[in-house]
């Protein structure tokens, strides 16, 4: 049975993929999101709205059809083991240096790399 790597090794592994569909370097197409997301991958907005993986995937394609600023930082990470090859992720995220946000995605490591599983978002401040 192979091992699960360290819980240190997965936070800084996961962190430097967050926020998820943001890091041009793990693609900008729908097909490298689709990559990404797992078959059954949903999330739930700021918003409260829930989203499906296809209704996600259309918003992203629109989103990288033109260029566009994308400013954001992020912090305050933490990684829990759920599971085998399963994660929780939680992080705060500054969008446009106004809108603060926490988030949390689980992530599961196939034979294909990470898959995002859930993902969501809830306001802490709107300026």
């Amino acid at each position: 049975m192979e091992q699960s790597p360290n819980l240190e090794e997965v936070l800084v592994e996961l962190s430097a993929r967050e926020p998820i569909f943001h890091r041009p370097e793990f693609g900008t197409t729908r097909a490298d999101f689709e990559r990404m997301a797992a078959e059954d991958f949903w999330e739930i907005g700021a918003s409260g709205r829930r989203y499906t993986r296809a209704f996600v995937l259309d918003e992203l394609e629109k989103r990288f059809a033109a260029p566009h600023e994308d400013v954001w930082g992020t912090s305050d990470f933490q990684c829990r083991r759920l599971g085998e090859q399963t994660y929780l992720l939680t992080y705060t995220l500054l969008q446009d240096r106004t809108r603060l946000t926490r988030r949390s995605t689980i992530w599961e490591q196939t034979g294909e790399g990470w898959k995002i599983v859930y993902h969501q978002g809830t306001i802490v401040q709107e300026a």
